[in-house]
């Protein structure tokens, strides 16, 4: 039952108009449950939702140009990454080589999984600072395992195990602790984790890492024509491309997923729907702390080592991606691609003003105009699509 009542919210039908669920008044204007008004958000479309009756009108030219307008902002964080590849391309010749793509896909892979995991603490409203410190954490919990055992099994099981443990505790502590916003818990986690590493490092680098891990994080395809016999494809990117498929049925395939918008949406209506909001609030932080966990053995394998600073700011790389990406902080509204689109704009972004030989400090301070720019059209995005609804309720009064 509850499957098919979140599935009323978000899947447009023909028909008679169905009753429509209760809505909190004072919800986002982008929630999930204002989809049914005209604007379907949580797969990038615009559809009408109102019936057979509506659905035959002729729309005004006023509503066919913001519909054109919300369109072009759906579409805007692929046209900033296009905008920028056609850019970089222009002024280095070596942009668009093979082995520069590689090392454009290479040097994305930590910052994509990382996002894929935000993603889904950002669709409830929430957020994890503790990523960069957990994924810290997990590397040297790694890295020390392989050199005290010498099991690759024990080392890749234990990075993976801190970081979910590490997730696992910031749900709980948010959620069982009624605290009033995950910023708090996440917050101490991120410098409890980060002193914990440097503590049983001793503040060192663990040197080396199972011969997999390192295959994986720094290791590339040879079989793949254009790179030799070395190969230009990163190993790397089909873990990101593993992560991404998992989060891809988790979130489109799964009554889980539904929820997962659903309590991002409107959290009081979940819970008058019966929805379990404290278990997916949970599962949505173990998840990014195991998305933590993989990012560690991928930063094991670059380095060959487990460093206790290795996952510094790492945490906005990963927040940075899935608001370029098109998300709200303000929940219910992201997907996978938009994700994937954010960390490549900010790795692309990166490679190109290091071939230009642009200071690196510059580097920063344009990732955070694009945050600004990215922000800056949610909001316009947000107007419009209220204005969208409010013309659409005044025609069909």
């Amino acid at each position: 039952m509850i499957h098919l009542m979140y599935q009323e919210r978000i899947v447009t039908h023909p028909g008679p108009r169905a009753t429509q669920p209760e809505r909190d008044p004072e919800g986002p204007a982008h929630a999930p449950t204002a989809l049914q008004e005209g604007v379907d958000t949580t797969n990038g479309l615009l559809t009408s939702t109102s019936g057979n009756h509506e659905s035959r009108r002729v729309p005004s030219s006023g509503e066919r140009a913001m519909r054109v307008a919300l369109v072009a902002l759906q579409v805007g964080p692929v046209a900033i990454l296009v905008l920028l590849i056609v850019v970089l391309a222009g002024l280095s010749d070596v942009f668009l080589t093979l082995e520069n793509i590689g090392n454009v896909l290479k040097q994305s892979a930590v910052v994509c999984v990382l996002a894929l995991g935000q993603l889904l603490v950002v669709l409830t409203r929430g957020i994890d600072l503790s990523m960069g410190s957990n994924l810290s954490l997990s590397a040297v919990v790694g890295a020390m395992v392989w050199r005290d055992q010498g099991s690759a099994t024990l080392s890749v099981l234990a990075a993976l195990a801190t970081g979910t443990v590490v997730g696992l505790i910031n749900g709980v502590v948010y959620v069982k602790g009624r605290l009033p916003h995950p910023f708090i818990p996440t917050l101490a986690m991120l410098t409890a984790a980060s002193g914990l590493a440097l503590y049983i490092s001793h503040s060192e680098t663990i040197q080396g890492a199972p011969d997999v891990v390192n295959r994986v994080g720094a290791g590339r395809i040879s079989w793949i024509p254009g790179g030799g016999s070395v190969g230009w494809f990163p190993v790397a990117t089909l873990v990101v491309a593993g992560v991404a498929l998992v989060v891809t049925l988790v979130t489109r395939q799964l009554v889980w997923g539904r929820w997962i918008y659903a309590v991002g949406g409107n959290p009081e209506a979940a819970v008058r729907n019966g929805m379990p909001v404290h278990a997916v609030l949970i599962s949505v932080y173990v998840f990014s702390g195991l998305a933590a966990g993989v990012a560690a053995l991928l930063t094991m394998g670059k380095g060959n080592a487990g460093s206790p600073t290795a996952g510094n700011l790492a945490e906005l790389d990963a927040i940075a991606a899935v608001i370029i990406g098109g998300a709200s902080f303000l929940g219910g509204r992201g997907s996978v691609l938009s994700a994937l689109t954010g960390a490549l704009v900010i790795a692309v972004l990166r490679n190109g003003l290091n071939l230009l030989s642009i200071d690196p400090n510059w580097q920063y301070m344009a990732t955070g105009i694009v945050i600004v720019v990215a922000v800056e059209l949610d909001v316009v995005r947000g107007m419009l699509e209220r204005r969208f609804r409010s013309m659409q309720a005044v025609r069909s009064a």
